[in-house]
């Protein structure tokens, strides 16, 4: 083989902490592309190995369209055959030179190609190799699940939702949450190997992340020894906690102590609220929420959103307008390093979320393109030494395909 080129990384802007940090990606959809994401957005090289063709998520419709723009920034790309020995040796060489594998396949799928733990751990003993799972070792180890199916398991669907109707969250909450965890357990096993010189599998799993979001709710019961109700019929341990209607927008606001609830009624000359004794802890408001409430909902909707965000603003009382996703892309508050700008496959320029950290001062990200199938093959082959009539063959049995 030549000697490599180094990859220069990408075109980061913020802090690159994970810089020389290699990830092979074996990945689709959103939890093991949310690792991924995560890691090249800190500066690490992420390497997607795709299919002849591409990876299908990047031609979902729907509710599915924003999977492969939202989760795949600032990464690489090669599609390799891996049903052809050649293209199997690719990601074995591939394999052998990384610090980090991700994968997100049903159990036993990279097994059964000859890329497990154990078998690309005897050829780089540093390798991390994480798997995103569906769920631990366990009973349902081998079950298939979706972020869908671990919400309705895990009881974040029923809590979500009114009585009797289980509701998934409105975002892939558990797919990325658990992306999150695998990223959590990446970094603790890059740290441990400063110190033992070897790499160790990471699982991460869609379930157990969800029993760990709805944790407090066991520990409610626990607490209580009662059942928590969902959320939308939940007894609020605040007396004024509530979405209101206005005159044009909805707003929530919460008031969530003692000192809060007398800021709030001088703001609002609510002088009654405030002169009756029986009402001055939050307690005593939560137990009279019926008799409070009707006279600020009757209050909120005589004014308009503005007119209630402007006598909110700077209080210290939380309050929220009523936010849609499209909405995001004109917010003041993330117009100071929130957003990237990003190219779409289409060519079109957007901007979307970055990772919401500071290191330093600095925001992760940059000006990032999403990677084209197969775009990165060439330079990803020659960096690992390849040869380019080796290359030509490759790319000539169809092992490798170039964009």
């Amino acid at each position: 083989m030549t000697a490599a080129p180094e990859y220069t990384g990408s075109q980061q802007t913020g802090p690159t902490p994970l810089a020389g940090i290699k990830v092979i990606e074996f990945t689709h959809m959103v939890m093991g592309p949310t690792v991924g994401h995560i890691l090249a957005g800190l500066g690490a090289d992420v390497i997607r190995i795709e299919p002849i063709g591409g990876d299908r998520t990047r031609r979902l419709l729907g509710s599915g369209a924003g999977y492969f723009p939202m989760y795949n920034r600032g990464k690489r790309s090669i599609c390799l055959d891996l049903k052809s020995a050649e293209g199997k040796a690719v990601a074995r060489d591939l394999c052998a030179s990384a610090d980090v594998l991700v994968e997100n396949f049903r159990p036993g799928a990279l097994d059964r190609l000859g890329l497990s733990f154990e078998a690309l751990s005897a050829i780089n003993p540093r390798l991390i190799y994480c798997s995103e799972k569906g769920f631990l070792p366990g009973p349902y180890e081998d079950r298939t699940a979706l972020d869908e199916v671990a919400q309705m398991m895990g009881g974040l669907a029923y809590m979500t939702g009114p009585p009797g109707r289980p509701l998934r969250a409105g975002s892939s909450v558990v797919d990325v949450t658990g992306g999150m965890f695998g990223v959590i357990g990446i970094l603790a096993a890059l740290e441990e190997r400063h110190r033992t010189g070897k790499g160790q599998k990471v699982v991460a799993s869609l379930f157990e992340t969800t029993v760990y979001l709805v944790g407090q709710h066991m520990a409610q019961f626990a607490v209580t020894g009662k059942a928590a109700a969902p959320m939308p019929a939940r007894i609020s341990a605040w007396a004024i906690y509530d979405v209101f209607e206005t005159k044009d927008e909805p707003v929530f606001i919460g008031v969530v102590s003692d000192s809060l609830w007398e800021k709030f009624c001088a703001l609002f000359a609510l002088d009654e609220l405030w002169a009756d004794e029986a009402i001055r802890t939050n307690n005593e408001r939560v137990l009279a929420r019926d008799r409070i409430l009707p006279q600020i909902r009757a209050l909120m909707a005589s004014m308009t959103r503005a007119e209630i965000v402007a006598k909110l603003e700077g209080t210290g009382l939380p309050f929220a307008p009523i936010g849609r996703p499209e909405d995001m892309f004109d917010d003041p508050q993330l117009a100071s390093g929130g957003l990237e700008d990003v190219t779409l496959d289409s060519g079109k320029q957007t901007r979307l979320p970055t990772i919401p950290l500071e290191m330093g001062g600095k925001r992760p990200g940059g000006s990032v393109a999403l990677p084209q199938p197969g775009a990165d093959a060439q330079a990803i082959l020659q960096e690992l030494g390849y040869p380019a009539q080796r290359i030509d063959e490759l790319i000539g049995q169809g092992a490798v395909e170039t964009a």
